[in-house]
């Protein structure tokens, strides 16, 4: 059986925004199943996001909370390409790994992929990216669909387990105190024999 936190993340779109104040969907979805978060917190869903949220919580329905954003058409992140500094920071804040490119290169955003999250604008420190409307009138969950939504669910979850991969690689690369310690012991050991 499928648990309420699953079933309202399945309603999601999935964005990875962070506008409902949680750090992604899922936890967003975890904090509503447990009675922690209101239903209206999600501006990509828009208000029929809000009904469908209602349906599953059984909560009433709200008006989207304006401090969280407002529902707009689907948008993805295009950058200038001539403004680009190659700084990476568009790629390190992209929670999908929808941006290619590399120090000092310019970068440029695989358009299937954006989630429109709006995550790379604050951290582009030449302002080069620019958030495009695709969804023509359609706003909020009408201009998503159940496929996109699992698209950026697991470009979204590849992206986390690469950085855990990552982490964990330059971890075993990296050696700890204790052992830099030990190393340094038995140095200073061989040189007081010789």
């Amino acid at each position: 059986m499928i648990s309420l936190a699953d079933r309202i993340n399945d309603a999601l779109p999935q964005t990875q925004c962070t506008r409902c104040g949680f750090p992604d969907c899922k936890a967003y979805a975890q904090a509503m199943a447990q009675d922690n978060a209101p239903i209206n917190q999600c501006p990509p869903g828009g208000a029929e996001g809000i009904a469908v949220l209602s349906q599953i919580t059984g909560r009433p329905a709200l008006h989207l909370n304006p401090d969280n954003g407002i529902e707009g058409p689907m948008t993805v992140a295009v950058i200038d390409e001539a403004w680009c500094i190659g700084c990476t920071l568009c790629i390190k804040a992209c929670p999908t790994d929808a941006i290619l490119g590399s120090n000092k290169v310019m970068h440029t955003v695989i358009e299937a992929a954006c989630t429109g999250c709006d995550l790379c604008l604050p951290v582009c420190p030449v302002d080069c990216i620019e958030m495009v409307p695709v969804s023509n009138e359609r706003t909020g969950w009408s201009a998503w669909s159940a496929e996109l939504a699992l698209q950026a669910r697991q470009r979204y979850e590849a992206r986390q387990l690469r950085l855990l991969q990552e982490s964990a690689q330059e971890d075993k690369e990296v050696p700890s105190k204790q052992d830099m310690i030990a190393a340094a012991l038995v140095k200073a050991k061989a040189r007081q024999k010789s």
